[in-house]
């Protein structure tokens, strides 16, 4: 989006994330579409003069056409990745999000309509016991839930192919 925080510079790509836990049931939240051959967090970039917290309640709403609060800010995840085959291929990517915890509703009902750069997502409730299971990012999910985290943690993880 024009208003996001990042940038492309030579073949080195940047971008200001703001992202959603959101878990119902033992389940989280992710979305999916028929261009990618994986699922991803809820969330999206942060605007310029936007804050994170104001970021990620537009990109839930806008994603799952429902209003969830937040709880708390859980991790401050650095990523460094490339990607071979998508929409970023070719790139070396380095992307920095705040992941918010969201309060869950008791409900897992949506009512998405959600559209990435044309392409319809579909949002998919994936048991959090099964994500190793599931070609699914941001990869450090799995083992974040497996620990109890009182404050905030900061992950660093880098998927770059060689």
């Amino acid at each position: 989006m024009a208003f996001d925080c990042g940038f492309t510079k030579e073949n080195r790509w940047f971008r200001y994330r703001a992202g959603a836990i959101i878990v119902e049931d033992g389940c989280m939240l992710f979305a999916g579409n028929e261009r990618e051959d994986y699922y991803y967090s809820i969330g999206g970039g942060v605007h310029l003069g936007e804050t994170a917290e104001d970021a990620v309640r537009r990109e839930v709403y806008e994603e799952t056409g429902v209003r969830y609060e937040i709880d708390r800010l859980a991790v401050i995840h650095e990523n460094f990745f490339n990607d071979n085959t998508g929409t970023l291929k070719g790139l070396d990517c380095h992307e920095i999000s705040l992941y918010f915890l969201m309060k869950p509703r008791g409900t897992k009902e949506l009512c998405s309509n959600s559209y990435v750069n044309g392409v319809r997502e579909q949002m998919h409730w994936i048991p959090i016991r099964e994500l190793d299971r599931y070609k699914a990012f941001p990869s450090f999910l799995k083992e974040y839930f497996a620990g109890e985290h009182p404050g905030i943690v900061h992950i660093v993880t880098d998927q770059r192919k060689k």
